[in-house]
């Protein structure tokens, strides 16, 4: 397969791929505000009535929530694709190791493997289990000597999929109008290259239908101008959709692009890995900096700064303000008079959020009940 040079913001860098860089009319994104996940799996369940309740589809969850570092799904993905690719070394915040592309062996598109059947079987391994041990005589400090943070991950839909790049019958493509990756179910003949090649082991195979399967984004409801399943009801509303551009067509007025571009809070999956995936995460405050650094990238301490800065900063909590707060896509945003508003894609003002709650204090003695209250705020 020929080999083509193409440009990729995340690694600052050309790198090789299948075929030439062709970018949709709008990108499909998410940010994910890891800091407030609980792993209450609200999302995995949404996902799962959803789209994977058939037969076949028993040990698919397209949304899974894991608990690192010690969880995986499947077993010990992330750590078998970082294996693969050997020593990673980044030069300020251009990589200069190999991508899953350029590290593929002769005659195929990536370097990647297919998990044994088991490796599915165990979507919370090591769910809640922390790593490290207390002393005695500790005292919590940040980052903590024993962590542990939960990783919400669906399709990354990347602008340079490893699924489709592998696909020898060319089932899988990115839709023009929005860049969500689906496949095409009737081409399809489940050879599982595309599960191969995937580092984030997001495609599925069905032994029911033969057939590959993965997240399509919820486009049914994106085409209604709705934001996906697992964002509407996350109850930690720790998510956001929204389009995101390239850095220099970033544009601060959107919201996905001002978390991304212009604060540089969101951070890549394994921007490593070489797909530019675009499902974006604002790394947990109390890890360890080499953890989060070899899972988003050398960005990773600067975003946790920025982010402890926020109650300082009006635009940027504002920003932060619309995540979970509407079910409508939110395209555009501003921040004036102590409120967020939200806008849709035609401008229109769909949504204006407090950037502080209200607070009412309630007598002690209320009279009329008789009674005294022992939470008066």
């Amino acid at each position: 397969m020929a080999k083509n040079r193409v440009k990729n913001w995340q690694i600052q860098r050309e790198m090789v791929y299948p075929f030439e860089e062709v970018r949709p009319q709008k990108q499909f994104a998410a940010v994910f505000d890891i800091n407030k996940c609980i792993a209450c799996q609200t999302c995995t369940m949404a996902c799962k009535h959803a789209w994977t309740g058939g037969r076949g589809q028993e040990y698919m969850w397209w949304n899974n929530v894991e608990t690192k570092p010690y969880g995986f799904y499947p077993l010990a993905w992330d750590v078998r694709i970082l294996d693969s690719l050997g020593q990673q070394n980044w030069e300020g915040n251009k990589y200069t190791g190999k991508t899953i592309f350029e590290a593929a062996p002769r005659g195929e598109v990536a370097a990647g493997y297919i998990p044994e059947e088991m490796d599915w079987a165990y979507p919370n391994i090591g769910e809640d289990e922390p790593h490290g041990h207390i002393d005695q005589g500790e005292y919590i400090t940040v980052p903590h000597k024993v962590w542990h943070y939960y990783l919400p991950r669906i399709c990354n839909h990347c602008s340079y999929p490893a699924c489709l790049s592998a696909c020898p019958r060319k089932a899988i493509y990115k839709r023009e109008e929005d860049g969500i990756v689906l496949i095409d179910q009737k081409r399809c003949r489940g050879y599982r290259d595309c599960l191969k090649a995937c580092p984030y082991k997001k495609v599925y195979f069905n032994s029911e239908t033969g057939i590959s399967e993965k997240c399509i984004a919820c486009y049914p409801l994106v085409e209604q101008g709705l934001q996906t399943q697992c964002i509407t009801t996350c109850i930690g509303r720790i998510r956001l959709n929204g389009w995101i551009h390239t850095p220099e067509r970033a544009d601060p007025g959107n919201p996905i692009d001002y978390l991304v571009h212009i604060k540089k809070v969101a951070l890549p999956l394994y921007p490593q890995f070489g797909l530019e995936p675009n499902i974006y995460y604002i790394p947990p405050v109390h890890v360890p900096f080499p953890y989060l650094r070899q899972m988003f990238g050398p960005g990773a301490e600067g975003a946790i700064k920025t982010y402890r800065g926020a109650y300082s900063d009006t635009t940027f909590l504002g920003v932060l303000m619309l995540f979970g707060s509407m079910e409508k896509w939110v395209a555009g945003f501003k921040v004036e008079r102590e409120e967020a508003i939200a806008y849709d894609e035609k401008g229109r003002e769909i949504l204006k959020v407090p950037l502080k709650e209200s607070a009412f204090v309630r007598p002690f003695w209320d009279e009329k009940l008789g009674s005294f209250r022992h939470n008066i705020t």
